[in-house]
């Protein structure tokens, strides 16, 4: 009993944390890349996965998310503790040590190898690449403008990866769908940071908005969101798929307008809105449309 009990309480030590563990690396934000990840998935089945590649497609997306935000809160925490807009996350405010996200950063590494393993030899051989450029891409703001596009292409792997865990191959159509997503993941981010602009400029750290200011930054926002769209189109028209596809395209389009609607250079007190609700609202309007379409007859 002795020996049984150090290691149960660490386990419900470990399981109280969890909630902390999830908040700190934002777990609720995974529904911005993940539908992107499946849409790349059905496109490559045309259909319906295997359970197999479902599964373990769904494992490596979680996996390489998670690497990708605790990396980032690790290699932002000193920037994050002298931000007032950041300082009470969970590595600032003590909530949780760097110890912590390493060990969670390990695990999630181990999980997206070990799926990738499960899929099929070119995914294992470029999971190593993706965990890299996931980790690397943080570090971006301290010497580039262009930093919120690193973070685009980030979020821009999801599909063609899952194409890639179907297939076993890259084609085109995936890469369309990733320049799609890389366009509008650096929209958003553009305008996200917009709220940290004064700040960015006082440490020298890199943005759009602090480089060119809050008013060139929606433009430079908006013409990546016509470019998203674009792309989509495209996609849609190569691929000829169903007008069912077309009114996603429309929808997310709609969404893209209304959040230019809710946030305006003299006004980012909805960017929390803008932020999780419209990304999501958009990533799963094309998720649905590519369901929707690869399931009809």
């Amino acid at each position: 009993m002795d020996r049984v009990r150090p290691v149960t309480a660490k386990a419900l030590g470990i399981a109280r944390r969890l909630p902390l563990f999830l908040d700190a690396v934002r777990f609720q934000e995974t529904i911005f890349a993940l539908p992107f990840a499946y849409s790349g998935m059905l496109l490559a089945a045309d259909g319906m996965p295997t359970l197999h590649a479902f599964a373990w497609i769904s494992a490596a997306m979680v996996g390489a998310r998670t690497l990708g935000m605790a990396a980032n809160r690790i290699i932002d925490r000193h920037i994050d503790s002298d931000n007032p807009r950041t300082a009470m996350r969970h590595l600032p405010s003590g909530l949780l040590k760097a110890a912590d996200l390493y060990a969670l950063s390990a695990v999630a590494a181990a999980l997206l190898l070990i799926a990738a393993w499960q899929l099929n030899p070119l995914a294992l051989a470029l999971a190593p690449v993706a965990a890299a450029y996931l980790i690397a891409y943080p570090f971006a703001k301290r010497f580039t403008w262009a930093a919120s596009f690193f973070l685009g292409w980030a979020l821009a792997i999801a599909p063609s990866a899952a194409w890639i865990g179907v297939r076993g191959s890259l084609a085109w159509e995936p890469a369309l769908l990733s320049c799609a997503v890389a366009a509008w993941a650096a929209s958003f981010d553009i305008l996200y940071h917009a709220q940290d602009r004064d700040f960015y400029v006082e440490r020298g750290l890199h943005s759009v908005a602090q480089r060119f200011g809050i008013p060139a930054a929606f433009r430079i926002s908006a013409a990546l969101d016509a470019l998203a769209v674009i792309c989509l189109l495209a996609l849609g028209l190569s691929l000829s798929l169903p007008l069912a596809y077309f009114i996603g395209c429309a929808a997310a389009a709609a969404l893209l307008a209304y959040r230019r609607r809710i946030i305006s250079p003299s006004d980012l007190s909805q960017m929390g809105m803008a932020f999780m609700r419209i990304n999501a609202y958009v990533s799963t309007a094309i998720f649905v449309a590519v369901l929707v379409s690869t399931l009809m007859p």
